[in-house]
């Protein structure tokens, strides 16, 4: 599938409706973002809305990928400034998400580099840091787009009474 991933969309109902739709299907599939399955789109419209709240306030910018024929939302990844006066030459990338559709095909990897591209594009930027769950292996991933594991608390996430997973601190600096 041919992805074309746009900087900063038209927030319009079909992208945000698409996003939510993403969110829950990635959720649903085992995907670590911030969700345990069963999720519905509206479940994940909370979180949507902070993220949009964020980005009407100049603290956040979207990257969304699209089907380059049908324009359907398959692929996200928000970015927030930091607004502590020392800690504004890196940001946040938060809510990475491929369609389980796509995975394995290059689509995670297409998305990083477009995260990459608009952190370095961005003011003053020169570090990317994002969160992810242990156990699925998506450190590994990162790993392998240059990222590097910079810390890690044991037992910091919570699936289910018996299911407690690793909270682990990604980095990337841009040079």
């Amino acid at each position: 599938m041919d992805l074309r991933f746009d900087l900063d969309p038209a927030v319009t109902p079909e992208l945000t409706d698409g996003i939510r739709t993403l969110w829950a299907e990635v959720s649903n599939a085992g995907g670590a973002v911030g969700f345990v399955p069963p999720v519905t789109a509206e479940d994940v419209r909370p979180d949507l809305l902070s993220h949009l709240v964020a980005m009407s306030e100049g603290r956040a910018r979207l990257i969304a990928g699209r089907d380059a024929h049908d324009g359907r939302v398959l692929a996200t990844a928000f970015l927030h400034l930091n607004q502590h006066r020392l800690m504004k030459h890196w940001l946040w990338v938060y809510t990475v998400m491929v369609h389980p559709s796509l995975q394995g095909q290059g689509a995670g990897r297409a998305l990083m580099a477009a995260v990459d591209e608009a952190a370095r594009a961005t003011d003053g930027i020169e570090g990317i840091r994002l969160t992810c769950r242990g156990g699925t292996g998506v450190d590994g991933f990162y790993t392998s787009c240059g990222y590097k594991e910079v810390g890690r608390v044991p037992s910091a996430i919570k699936l289910a009474d018996d299911d407690y997973r690793d909270d682990i601190t990604m980095w990337r600096e841009l040079a």
